[in-house]
């Protein structure tokens, strides 16, 4: 699996935020996507004090959720923590975790945030570009917008907004327990991204494919 669009990761902050206003605009937010029998979890650790990036990808079968691959990527850590760059800080590791895959995936579920962003461009909108695939961002937490939590049934939502744009969704993935925040990434809607992320909640708040991930990337 190779990546279809590439740029520097050499780049300073400054640079990073260029690049995320230069690239928001080949982000598609329509269903872009077909058959999902393929679905991959992608997550980052980091090892030795923060210097290592241990990204880990778990590609997971749809609909039954049967572990089907697992790759783990290493890389030194280049880029600083800021926020609203985290791209820039762990898909270089990411993309090396990809291209150890024996199949492509049909749809990226990446731990963090798509269009839910200050720019609308968090790591599932710029990794689903890079690699031209249809992916979702699944924030375990806000990182933008606002707005209300949704009532506590599993399934309810309710839209996350910036400046009376809908830029994502706050979801009950599980009965009474904190919701997630879910976004188009790239090439999935969000209407489209909120029913795959919900069946790929089982009996937990995280989606699996996240929860088979996260089990990696922490070793």
């Amino acid at each position: 699996m190779k990546a279809s669009l590439t740029h520097s990761w050499n780049v300073t902050p400054a640079e990073a935020i260029a690049l995320q206003q230069a690239l928001r605009g080949r982000v598609i937010l329509a269903d872009r996507l077909g058959t999902v029998r393929r679905v991959a979890g992608v997550d980052v650790g980091f090892e030795a004090d923060g210097t290592v990036t241990r990204a880990a990808v778990a590609v997971l079968a749809y609909p039954g959720l049967e572990l089907l691959e697992t790759t783990i990527a290493r890389r030194p850590t280049e880029f600083p923590y800021v926020p609203g760059l985290l791209s820039f800080r762990e898909l270089p590791a990411v993309l090396d975790a990809l291209t150890q895959l024996c199949e492509p995936p049909d749809l990226l579920l990446c731990d963090g945030q798509g269009i839910a962003h200050p720019r609308r461009f968090g790591i599932a909108s710029h990794l689903g570009l890079l690699m031209d695939v249809p992916s979702i961002g699944v924030g375990k937490t806000r990182l933008y917008g606002t707005g209300v939590e949704p009532a506590h049934q599993r399934g309810q939502w309710s839209p996350l907004r910036a400046h009376q744009e809908v830029i994502g969704a706050i979801v009950r993935t599980r009965s009474g327990v904190k919701p997630l925040y879910v976004s188009s990434g790239h090439r999935v809607s969000l209407e489209t991204a909120i029913g795959y992320v919900m069946g790929c909640c089982t009996r937990y708040r995280l989606p699996e494919t996240t929860r088979q991930a996260h089990r990696l990337a922490s070793g």
